[in-house]
């Protein structure tokens, strides 16, 4: 039996991951805006969201959403709603006339923080056709569950690691100070992404993403 093909999967899957997103871009916001501990929490809800998604592909739920155009719909839809509303909220915090500090940062509950991260990445139903995509060309098949289980779990542990590297980093004093200098503009850079986000992952055909 062929064997998996672990380079090209945690390549593959570190080159997507990894690259400027409303997830990534988020997990950056809250480290540089919130701090560390936040940025962590984000982070694992991100690698929450990421791990459902590989589960779900790996075990032939991509299958479904090819076979069943309308939930793949429905799914985009909520997710571009719920980037839309982070849009709205970035946007609305670079218009603020209130110049944030560190002590007067209002920080959100642990919970909450965690939350926003899995929604971020569960409210993307791109991600699932990619792993799927991925599994297919990299994954022989009539590999045994417990061989995949551990694909899954290599690219969350990568996927983990590489995140909580960019929180450590954006959440250093110095980063933070920028923050503070261009918050605004930062703000409404990242309310362009979400909107853009959104409205792409709105107006995309399903035939796009297969």
């Amino acid at each position: 039996m062929e064997e998996v093909n672990y380079p090209i999967i945690l390549f593959t899957a570190f080159v997507s991951l990894m690259s400027p997103g409303p997830a990534t871009l988020s997990i950056v916001a809250t480290s540089m805006s919130q701090g560390r501990l936040h940025g962590i929490v984000q982070a694992s809800g991100v690698g929450t969201g990421g791990i459902v998604w590989s589960s779900l592909a790996a075990f032939g739920f991509g299958a479904i959403m090819v076979a069943n155009t309308w939930l793949f719909e429905v799914l985009k839809i909520l997710g571009a709603c719920y980037l839309l509303f982070l849009a709205y909220k970035s946007a609305k915090s670079a218009l603020s006339k209130n110049s944030i500090q560190f002590e007067q940062t209002p920080h959100a509950d642990l919970v909450t923080t965690y939350r926003k991260g899995v929604l971020i990445q569960l409210t993307n139903p791109k991600v699932i056709l990619f792993f799927g995509s991925l599994y297919a060309i990299a994954i022989p098949a009539g590999t045994s569950s417990f061989e995949i289980a551990k694909v899954i779990l290599a690219i969350s542990l990568q996927s983990l690691l590489c995140f909580y590297a960019l929180v450590y980093l954006f959440s250093t004093t110095k980063v933070r100070q920028f923050y503070i200098g261009f918050q605004r503009k930062l703000e409404a850079f990242l309310s362009f992404v979400f909107a853009f986000g959104g409205f792409s992952l709105l107006f995309s055909k399903f035939n796009e993403n297969t």
